[in-house]
């Protein structure tokens, strides 16, 4: 039900009409998944239910959180990082949102192809920006789309402030970071890297490395959650926390 609206009010409405209505619509429709068994960390609503999505993540009926969304607003609620001047590579539509109404925060949200809702268009190898600009930055799934990932790497590092912060989060898988540059097709990428415009894979490690070897105190979380928790959080996540 829910993706056959979505589909309806994609082809009735401009995309920008459809993203200034969105939260009026999705206020409407989460009135049918109230209640008291789960609970979203952006939107801070409570619900009998998320909506499972065909890859089976969760989403939030009235503000449209992924679970890596709400996992990353938990995160950055609970280690006081809100605060400051604030650096979102192509943030989902609920976080940027949620950030453009929180007090405290000068924040710049960026997308370089133009796909995700955005302020700015900043090259993550070449920000044009001074030096030691920011408090915080969000890499979501940034660096595996990036064939110079260690200049974008190098790049956070610079326009970062000492003691700031970054959260990075990409695929991974185990071993070490596998990139090929020769493999350009679509079928290939997919095969070896996971999706049609992704460079390479990494590893927790490998990444880990790779941020370090830039000047980052790096921390990796992980968490294990049960499979119906609270949050319709990712039984399985990891994030980098990384400290300039």
């Amino acid at each position: 039900m829910y993706l056959l609206l979505k589909k309806i009010v994609k082809k009735i409405f401009p995309q920008k009409f459809v993203f200034k209505i969105e939260p009026f619509l999705r206020k409407i429709y989460s009135i049918f998944f109230l209640g008291n068994k789960f609970h979203c960390t952006v939107c801070d609503g409570s619900f009998r239910r998320f909506i499972q999505l065909k890859n089976d993540e969760l989403l939030c009926a009235r503000c449209g959180s992924l679970p890596r969304d709400r996992r990353l607003y938990d995160l950055l609620k609970n280690g006081n990082m809100l605060k400051g001047k604030m650096l979102d590579f192509s943030p989902s539509r609920a976080l940027y949102r949620k950030f453009k109404q929180t007090p405290g925060i000068e924040y710049f949200s960026s997308d370089f192809a133009n796909e995700f809702i955005s302020d700015d268009q900043f090259d993550i190898t070449d920000i044009k920006l001074q030096d030691s600009f920011f408090d915080l930055i969000i890499c979501y799934h940034i660096l595996e789309h990036i064939p110079d990932d260690r200049k974008a790497i190098a790049e956070l590092f610079r326009v970062l402030k000492p003691g700031g912060n970054v959260l990075l989060q990409t695929p991974f898988r185990e071993g070490e970071i596998f990139e090929d540059p020769t493999i350009t097709k679509e079928d290939e990428r997919i095969k070896y890297f996971g999706q049609q415009d992704h460079v390479r894979i990494y590893s927790v490690d490998g990444l880990s490395g790779r941020v370090k070897q830039a000047g980052f105190n790096v921390k990796v979380l992980q968490f294990n959650e049960s499979l119906f928790n609270s949050a319709g959080f990712s039984e399985k996540e990891i994030v980098l926390h990384c400290k300039k």
